[in-house]
């Protein structure tokens, strides 16, 4: 699983500069087989979905993405993750909450824009409710057991 965030983040939640981004996220999907979490459109998408079998998106409700930032951010400040990057502490942050309010009228338009233009070929597989996501991941389960 290649942790977008965890390549784009410093310690201190500091950004990382474009070109040494991309260039990490070109290692990480260098390989025949690999995940991604993460569009990181304008920045990264076009690397990752241009080589990308198939697009997965959690469409999640915008009430339930903003309980989970503040549960997370109240509840598990000391937990260790593989998608939180090192040096980089959970806290809340009222920037990542608009983001998350936004993010069906703010990024949604450009993160398909980007996707017709990088991968208009890859298909896509839109996961709304616990239910879908679960079938998914048993489907693709199955699928890898032949």
């Amino acid at each position: 699983m290649v942790h977008l965030d965890v390549l784009y983040w410093r310690p201190g939640w500091k950004p990382s500069d474009r070109p040494s981004f991309r260039t990490r996220v070109t290692e990480a999907i260098a390989g025949d087989a690999w995940v991604v979490d993460g569009s990181f459109s304008g920045l990264a998408f076009d690397l990752t979905i241009a080589r990308a079998d198939l697009l997965v998106v959690i469409d999640r409700p915008r009430w339930l993405c903003q309980w989970r930032i503040l549960w997370r951010s109240a509840f598990d400040r000391d937990t260790t993750r593989a998608d939180l990057p090192e040096g980089c502490s959970e806290q809340f942050d009222w920037k990542l909450m608009r983001e998350a309010w936004r993010y069906e009228v703010e990024r949604t338009p450009v993160i398909e824009a980007e996707r017709l233009q990088y991968g208009p070929h890859v298909p896509v597989v839109r996961l709304r409710r616990d239910r879908d996501i679960q079938g998914f991941l048993e489907s693709v389960s199955a699928g890898s057991d032949d």
